[in-house]
């Protein structure tokens, strides 16, 4: 077995240690210790990534626990999650945060380092056309996942340009194209090519398979090239 891989069963391993820990004081310490050092909050403790998408839609890094408070002070009704529903501190933590503050919680899952499923982004449309406003939505560092769904309301719900929607995915949010996580962006470059409306787009014409391989195939071109 290979250096790469002792490293990663090793990693793998350890996040499993921290599998469904019980809201007790101990419990509440190993989270505490999770979430700063493994799912890197620390990082997070003075960058939000926080902006308005438009008047009552606003996007954000995965808040730390103060930042939650501040949340609640900006009127906040429902978070949309981003990540996954998961056995990990950090969707058990938000979970008992967003029941404490009252907030909604709504969960759909994308990655960053993917291509959507067509159905979950028929699910976050669903959800952006339901969801109770004021709301904030957030992946890990909102910077990809956050991205592509804050484009996607501003073209379906807004009805705003490819060019505007796009400005949701940029380096001001920490966001780089020329990474794995530029995946993201060919769906609004696929989308280009024929335009029109982005549901109807989305039913009839997205491939996911299709643009995931043409990605990694120009994207290991790319780095072949380097």
């Amino acid at each position: 077995m290979g250096l790469f891989n002792k490293i990663h069963r090793w990693e793998q391993g350890l996040h499993a240690s921290y599998d469904n820990l019980p809201d007790t004081p101990e419990g509440n310490k190993k989270s505490t210790f999770y979430m700063n050092w493994l799912d890197h909050a620390i990082l997070r403790t003075f960058w939000t990534n926080l902006a308005e998408v438009v008047p009552g839609v606003w996007r954000g890094n995965h808040p730390t626990p103060k930042r939650w408070e501040s949340l609640k002070e900006m009127g906040i009704k429902t978070v949309l999650n981003l990540r996954a529903d998961s056995t990990k501190p950090f969707y058990q933590t938000e979970v008992r945060i967003c029941e404490r503050l009252g907030f909604d919680l709504v969960t759909v899952s994308l990655s960053a380092r993917a291509a959507p499923e067509k159905e979950r982004l028929f699910r976050l449309i669903e959800v952006f056309r339901t969801i109770d406003k004021p709301f904030f939505m957030h992946c890990k560092s909102g910077a990809d996942r956050t991205g592509l769904a804050s484009a996607i309301y501003l073209l379906v719900i807004e009805g705003r340009s490819l060019d505007e929607a796009r400005q949701m995915l940029s380096p001001k949010f920490l966001h780089f194209k020329s990474t794995k996580t530029g995946v993201l962006d060919a769906v609004l470059d696929e989308y280009e090519k024929t335009g029109g409306d982005f549901e109807d787009w989305l039913r009839n014409v997205y491939d996911r398979d299709a643009l995931q391989a043409s990605f990694n195939a120009a994207y290991n071109a790319r780095k072949g090239r380097k």
